[in-house]
């Protein structure tokens, strides 16, 4: 609980203090959500009109594709932690610009730093070049790419994004696939 509590404080924090211009536009923040315990933190792009106007990440249509995959592997989001590279919608869903990721960056730094997960998980382009700026997406999806991230050796592993696994039907099933992975990649990781 004093965990979750934290967590609570530090999402209070940065609701009051994040610089990033897409407040103006944004209805609320929309901070991290799930537990605070999770060995799983998936990141995704930014929030779109429904997590903007209910104030949670990934509750619309990509959010319950989500849900179903992580069914798939035994898992509920409640034993996960979902949040995205940029707090805040951005006006017409367009993609957030360096500035806008970089104003959340702290955010989401300090939201790793406080869950320390086994393994992060990126939905989407956007989020694994946050971190790996020069690996595309159709070639790092379903590889585990280790890196020096805030002070520790961290394990990720980038996925297509939900939203565009809806539209594409090859990505659909190249994504499930993908994501089946996770639970192998979980048990070596805390045999490591």
């Amino acid at each position: 609980m004093q965990r979750d509590n934290k967590l609570k404080t530090l999402h209070e924090k940065w609701l009051a203090e994040c610089t990033c211009m897409l407040r103006k536009t944004a209805i609320q923040g929309v901070p991290g959500d799930g537990s605070a315990d999770a060995q799983i933190v998936f990141i995704g792009e930014a929030p779109g009109a429904k997590e903007d106007k209910e104030g949670r990440p990934f509750i619309g249509s990509a959010g319950k594709f989500l849900a179903e995959m992580l069914e798939s592997i035994k898992m509920k989001r409640e034993d996960v932690y979902i949040t995205n590279i940029v707090k805040y919608r951005p006006p017409e869903n367009r993609d957030p610009t360096p500035k806008e990721i970089a104003d959340c960056a702290k955010w989401l730094e300090e939201e790793i730093k406080h869950i320390n997960p086994l393994l992060i998980v990126f939905l989407g382009r956007h989020a694994m070049n946050h971190f790996f700026p020069d690996e595309k997406i159709s070639e790092a999806h379903g590889v585990v790419l280790t890196s020096n991230h805030f002070g520790k050796i961290r394990h990720f592993l980038p996925l297509y994004h939900p939203a565009a696994a809806l539209y594409n039907g090859s990505l659909r099933e190249t994504l499930k696939r993908d994501f089946k992975t996770i639970p192998k990649i979980l048990k070596k990781l805390n045999r490591g």
